[in-house]
């Protein structure tokens, strides 16, 4: 293969190759409403700092046997969780909240109790970005800022995770 040829396949290469998003996962938490839950679930903002539209499709761990993405649907007044199956929309240069009572990483059939102060680690999968580790706190004293800001104090729930 002459030079030529190699230079040519090169920069047809990065002709080719997708235009990926800068993601940006911030205050990241996760909670489960005691040491005998079942589930737990994971919050945080997504900043999406690129010139390319994503999308979030799908996160795993090794904490749970099962994790999806969801959200909260209200209907006749009572608030049901719902796996959101295609994902949720990154926009450029946007951000998405993932916040309890709305969309959120939902964690089910835990391996173990999420003990305060440690941390688990969440494969993030993004259609134009691809995939992402985090580590994520367990913080099981932290509470809605709507709450906080209610000052409601430490009132608990069994919806709170």
């Amino acid at each position: 293969m002459s030079i030529k040829t190699l230079a040519l396949s090169a920069a047809l290469s990065f002709v080719t190759l997708p235009v990926f998003a800068e993601i940006v996962i911030s205050d990241a938490y996760a909670r489960s409403a005691s040491p005998n839950a079942k589930s737990g679930a994971a919050f945080m903002q997504i900043m999406n700092t690129g010139d390319t539209d994503d999308r979030l499709i799908d996160v795993r761990t090794d904490v749970a046997k099962r994790s999806e993405l969801h959200t909260h649907i209200m209907e006749d007044g009572v608030a049901h969780m719902i796996h959101v199956e295609e994902g949720f929309a990154l926009p450029a240069g946007g951000m998405t909240m993932l916040e309890r009572g709305g969309k959120h990483v939902m964690m089910m059939g835990l391996n173990g109790p999420f003990v305060d102060g440690e941390s688990i680690t969440v494969t993030f999968v993004f259609e134009q970005a691809g995939e992402m580790d985090v580590d994520i706190i367990i913080d099981l004293e932290r509470m809605p800022e709507m709450e906080m800001e209610m000052d409601h104090g430490n009132m608990e729930s069994d919806s709170d995770y």
